[in-house]
This record gives C-alpha cells, structure tokens and sequence, in this order.
C-alpha cells in the first residue's frame, strides 16, 4: 500500500477527486486542491483528513502551495456548455503544465483524462485501445471537453520529458460510485421514474469502474509512471452498455425504466475501452458492475432519504 508519502490530489471536491483522496489520506499525508465555491466541500475535504487550499487552477496562481509533494495526483478538469476552446485549453491543458512545474520534484504524476479523447468509432461495441486515432468527440454538456483533454495530454506528455518527471495519464471510462458518475447518475433517473436519455440508435457501450476499484489502482498506475509517459485506459474489466444497466436499476427498483433517445452528430455512437494494459499494471478489479451499480443507486437513495 502506498504510505507516508505527501501527495497532492486535485479535484478534490470532484465526484473521483474526493474517494480517491480520502482512500489515499488513511495513510499518507494529502493535499486537496479545489476552488470549494460549494457550500461545506471544504469542511467535508478536511473531514476526511485532507489538508485543503484553495485554489483556481485557471489561474496558475500557487502561491504558498507547498511543492515538495512525493506524487501528483490530477483530477481538476473545466467542462462548460459554452463553446469557448481558449477557456477549456487553458483550464485543462496550460493548468496542468504549470501544475506538473510546481511539483516537478514528485516521484510521480497521475494525470486524469478521459475516453473522450479517442475519435469516434463507427462500430458502438468498439474497444478503444491506447494506440486507436485520436479526435475531437463531441459531447453535448461539453463540446470543448474532448480537444481540450487532447490538449492536456500532449502538455502532459511535453512536461514528463522536459521535467523528467515520470508520469501516467489515465483515460477515465464511465467512473461511479455513491460520489457520482454517469451510471450513478441514470440510476438517480430511474429511482425518481425520469426517462435516461441515451443516444441513437444505440447500445451504449461503456467500461463502467466503480471508485473503489480506482482508488486501488491508484499505487500501481503511479507505479507504471514513466518519462515518456506511460498511457493507459483507466477502465473496468467489463463491457456493459446503458441500456443493460438501465434495466437492472429498473429490475432491482421495481419499476419500469423510460429510456428516451437523441441523436448526436460527431459524437461517439459507443466508448468502451480495451482493459489489457491496465490489467497488465493493476491486476484485475474487484467490484462486480452488477454489485456495484445497484450498491451505488440503493446509496443514492439513502442519501436524500437522510
């Protein structure tokens, strides 16, 4: 396990940020950055015996953040419905250039992306492999998300060599847990008998990872952190797509899920990642999506019901 080391997580008050953090704070020292605009993050952060600072990230402004940090671990990410690409390259991609400087003495980076990266496959059961195109995925909550996580990986990549500061940069694939995460988040629309709108004509094929899984992995992916990078899908070891877990939340709430459809054009019909090389570095997962997601929805309704 990864111990008495001071690491630096970002995000922290983000729905992966602040699991992994407080997984990691049980035996080490850890730092969250955020900007903690929501009212308690900061005080729910410092609950979970993470020492906080606030910071925005956009801004490149450090001041007073201690840089002796053993690992860098990188969440923050901007998504905004407006299309403005300096915003989101800056955000995303500058943020994480001069973050990785601040600690350039780390022994380590884990750099958060995303699958969106990958150019969209015209078959939806595709299993992006690390080596697939790249593109620019459109996604309606965010348009800039995809390019500008391109963006970050290419300064990312830039960074490890120039700084010699061994890096891994993760592809996320469809996160969840009680903390939130798109299958979360569907399961939210089930329960409150809402329809889950997936896209046309489908399946929606995802990698889901629970976050406790992630939180596991995080030693061994900075472990694999190498200049150059390493670079590597950060996935689950199965392939499920909405529609499937869709009718398991409806099976297991007892009702009958609606699932409505929109058309996206440029956007990814499927976004399943190949698992291989993070088998080959983590080992496999341990909790089952069927598990997981029904823990996870039965949380969620636990939590309002509080």
């Amino acid at each position: 396990m990864l111990s008495d080391r001071r690491i630096l997580v970002t995000g922290i008050t983000g729905q992966i940020g602040h699991p992994i953090a407080r997984f990691l704070a049980r035996d080490n020292e850890v730092w969250g950055v955020a900007r903690f605009t929501a009212e308690g993050s900061r005080e729910r952060s410092e609950a979970s015996g993470v020492t906080t600072y606030v910071a925005d990230l956009e801004s490149g402004d450090l001041d007073g953040l201690p840089d002796d940090f053993t690992h860098l671990v990188h969440f923050a990410a901007w998504q905004g419905k407006v299309l403005d690409h300096d915003r989101a390259i800056r955000a995303n991609a500058e943020a994480t250039g001069l973050l990785m400087n601040h600690c350039r003495r780390a022994v380590g980076a884990l750099i958060a992306s995303t699958n969106s990266v990958y150019r969209p496959h015209e078959d939806p059961l595709h299993r992006y492999v690390e080596t697939d195109p790249l593109g620019d995925a459109t996604a309606p909550h965010s348009p800039t998300y995809g390019v500008s996580k391109v963006s970050q990986e290419a300064v990312a990549r830039t960074m490890a060599r120039v700084l010699d500061l061994p890096t891994t940069i993760a592809r996320i694939n469809a996160s969840y847990g009680p903390n939130g995460g798109l299958p979360a988040y569907h399961g939210d629309w089930v329960a409150a008998g809402e329809p889950v709108w997936l896209r046309e004509p489908g399946p929606n094929a995802y990698s889901p990872i629970h976050e406790d899984d992630m939180a596991r992995q995080v030693e061994a992916l900075l472990g694999a952190a190498s200049a150059p990078a390493t670079i590597v899908n950060w996935c689950g070891d199965d392939v499920v797509t909405a529609e499937e877990w869709v009718a398991l939340y409806g099976a297991h709430l007892g009702v009958e899920p609606e699932i409505a459809r929109y058309d996206l054009p440029g956007g990814q019909p499927g976004s399943a990642a190949d698992p291989t090389k993070r088998l080959s570095l983590t080992g496999p997962c341990n909790v089952d999506w069927n598990d997981g997601m029904t823990a996870t929805v039965d949380s969620r309704i636990g939590s309002r019901d509080d």
